[in-house]
């Protein structure tokens, strides 16, 4: 790889339709067809074009998959204050993982209760 190639560039993705163009500028760029990506990846060349076209509705899981096998780094800018708190929730996160011994995040509803599914496994761990 020469070096130019390894210069990266920041672009903000303020939608899912931005983020779905970065994808398949960075596809195209590197002569990758969509569904020699979607194999790569493990999902259908539908999901990938989804993606492209900036469908809104995407599993988050498996976009940052396709970000990944394309070597797009993902990255957030956030306040201060909330770095601090992000680094108490990893750190409440760690703990927790290593007492139910996965490694696995826990499923949080927004109201602070688990997915259903996750608390069955919990309990069938213990």
């Amino acid at each position: 790889m020469s070096a130019i190639e390894d210069i990266k560039m920041k672009h903000a993705i303020p939608s899912a339709e931005a983020l779905g163009l970065v994808i398949r500028a960075v596809r195209k760029s590197t002569q990758v067809r969509q569904d020699d990506l979607a194999a790569m990846v493990g999902v259908s060349r539908q999901f990938t074009v989804d993606v492209e076209k900036g469908k809104p509705t995407v599993q988050l899981a498996r976009v940052l998959r396709l970000l990944k096998e394309l070597g797009i780094e993902l990255s957030v800018d956030i306040p201060s204050a909330a770095s601090k708190e992000l680094e108490l929730l990893t750190r409440r996160r760690s703990e927790s993982s290593r007492r139910t011994g996965t490694n696995a995040p826990a499923t949080m509803r927004p109201d602070g209760t688990e997915n259903a599914r996750d608390a069955a496994e919990k309990d069938m761990n213990q």
